[in-house]
């Protein structure tokens, strides 16, 4: 069985599915920036429970690297990291925004745009789907301001946060369709059918660090 989560936006999404076939058998979502912590381990429990299955029947781990928020990254990456090593099983890395993509509908190149806070975007370009389904990213991830990289989003659909929080930025008018946040269905799916590429269970942050260490005392002496 293999679990998956995405902990990089403000949903706290889960997901079992079989992880051969990729089919989902259990799954939730719940959008809350500010409570990741406090969501993840029951929705956890809930799949499990709902699905009959128990945490020793788990063979796999999927979780979402981000790019996204230094908090909710860190829940979702140490919750897969410490699972899986209690249980002995392999964990892997998605990243994010190529979640999204493969949720996009659209049969062209697309891009994605995540809220990167900061009147920043997430994003990434990527192109049609594959035969298989999946989407070979070909820009990306990278973050900047929405008006930055209108530019280079211009003339293709967006997916993504981003797009319903800057769409005047990006020189797009309104819409009902867009999907905002990564699925674990889509996730769990992916992985167990090699349709997104893993990586090393990592964050993802594109940022510097607010703080650094210190280099030490610096001396007051004379020389």
């Amino acid at each position: 069985m293999l679990l998956a989560f995405d902990t990089s936006s403000a949903a706290v999404t889960v997901a079992l599915a079989d992880a051969v076939s990729g089919e989902v058998l259990a799954s939730s979502s719940t959008v809350d920036a500010l409570r990741h912590g406090e969501l993840l381990a029951p929705a956890i429990a809930a799949a499990l429970a709902e699905a009959g299955c128990t945490p020793r029947e788990l063979t796999k781990i999927a979780v979402g690297v981000g790019p996204g928020p230094f908090t909710g990254l860190r829940v979702g990456l140490v919750t897969a990291r410490t699972m899986a090593d209690v249980l002995g099983i392999e964990v892997v890395g998605v990243c994010s925004l190529d979640i999204l993509a493969l949720q996009s509908p659209v049969e062209q190149p697309v891009a994605v745009a995540t809220d990167a806070r900061r009147k920043e975007i997430y994003w990434a370009l990527y192109d049609s789907p594959a035969e298989d389904g999946s989407r070979r990213r070909i820009e990306g991830p990278a973050v900047d301001r929405p008006a930055d990289v209108a530019h280079v989003l211009a003339g293709l659909p967006i997916t993504g946060r981003g797009v319903t929080l800057y769409a005047e930025a990006l020189g797009r008018g309104p819409s009902a369709e867009v999907i905002e946040y990564p699925s674990a269905e889509v996730l769990a799916s992916g992985v167990a059918t090699g349709a997104l590429p893993t990586v090393l269970p990592d964050p993802l942050y594109l940022r510097r660090p607010d703080v650094t260490v210190s280099g030490g005392p610096k001396s007051v002496l004379p020389t």
